[in-house]
């Protein structure tokens, strides 16, 4: 008899572990379809415009990435395209990429490497280019995103310390990533 309500008591508690968890997994697709569904004003944009929006955000990766993870490169392509819906910024790409704004006299761009010399915008390494580009389709296109960077605008290489004051989300690779 006391092997009978061992035995019902295990099933009984896999049944309810079971159902707790379909509810778990039901509750992250639900979310997950939510986010998709959110229009996105480069769904409605021409294809050439698409490809210039694609182009630009594939040369910040490249310039900004190319020798990071795979999760820095999509760190990147997300804060600039979190600056394009964020209302802070321009709502195109390429205007977010090639910002420049003046800051105590200086000329400052919103990105490094578009301040450095102008011989230095053609991407050298075919390989890494294509693989900022493949990053660059399936964040712009795909909506793929990083967990935990939603909210997150500026970043920085570590070697550098601008002490901004800015809350600290994450370091992926070689960049600290801020809200």
């Amino acid at each position: 008899m006391e092997k009978l309500v061992k035995y019902f008591l295990v099933c009984l508690a896999a049944v309810l572990v079971g159902n707790i968890l379909m509810k778990i997994i039901d509750y992250k697709f639900d979310h997950l379809k939510q986010e998709s569904v959110k229009p996105s004003v480069f769904s409605t944009m021409t294809l050439e415009k698409r490809q210039q929006q694609l182009d630009c955000l594939a040369r910040n990766i490249y310039f900004e990435a190319a020798r990071e993870p795979f999760e820095g490169k999509v760190a990147v392509a997300q804060v600039t395209i979190n600056r394009t819906e964020s209302g802070k910024f321009p709502t195109d790409i390429c205007k977010v990429v090639y910002q420049k704004n003046i800051f105590m006299e200086k000329v400052v761009c919103q990105f490094s490497w578009y301040c450095e010399s102008p011989a230095k915008f053609k991407p050298m390494h075919k390989e890494a280019y294509d693989e900022c580009m493949a990053v660059a389709k399936k964040v712009l296109l795909e909506g793929f995103r990083l967990d935990g960077l939603n909210e997150a605008m500026y970043y920085h290489a570590t070697y550098v310390s601008p002490g901004w004051g800015k809350e600290k989300i994450a370091k992926i690779g070689n960049h600290i990533f801020y809200k």
